[in-house]
């Protein structure tokens, strides 16, 4: 018999209040603590916990991009090809930080459509166009 799990991506960070908060806004999610960790929170929709945030004292926010090239672990927000750039507008007026943007193939218009950013403790996460995805 297979257990019941549930995966979730954790950021760390030294203040994990405002990241979760940073997290909930931008998805339209809510923060909860979670039942066992008073240092986790985790951001939830209505389809169940999309993020945790974890309280850790040391953590150091990781640089991007590595110098050689290196994929690392980041978050992907899915998004509406047409809501690309209203999710980008959210996204800096809740404090990310825009990293780099590139296209790849998806827009007509010539605009940018894989967009980067650090969240405010320094993830990184990318806002991509997805069709399919209801605005």
């Amino acid at each position: 018999m297979t257990v019941s799990k549930t995966a979730v991506l954790v950021l760390d960070s030294t203040d994990p209040e405002p990241l979760a908060r940073f997290y909930a806004e931008l998805l339209d999610a809510t923060v909860e603590p979670s039942g066992g960790d008073p240092d986790l929170l985790l951001v939830s929709d209505a389809t169940g916990i999309v993020l945790g945030i974890h309280r850790d004292p040391g953590h150091a926010p990781p640089s991007w991009p590595r110098p050689d090239d290196s994929q690392q672990a980041h978050l992907w927000i899915v998004v509406a090809p047409d809501a690309l750039d209203e999710a980008e507008r959210e996204a800096v007026s809740l404090g990310a930080r825009p990293v780099t943007a590139e296209q790849n193939g998806t827009r007509t218009d010539r605009r940018t459509d894989a967009r980067r950013y650090m969240d405010p403790a320094g993830h990184t996460f990318v806002l991509a166009p997805v069709r399919g995805v209801s605005p």
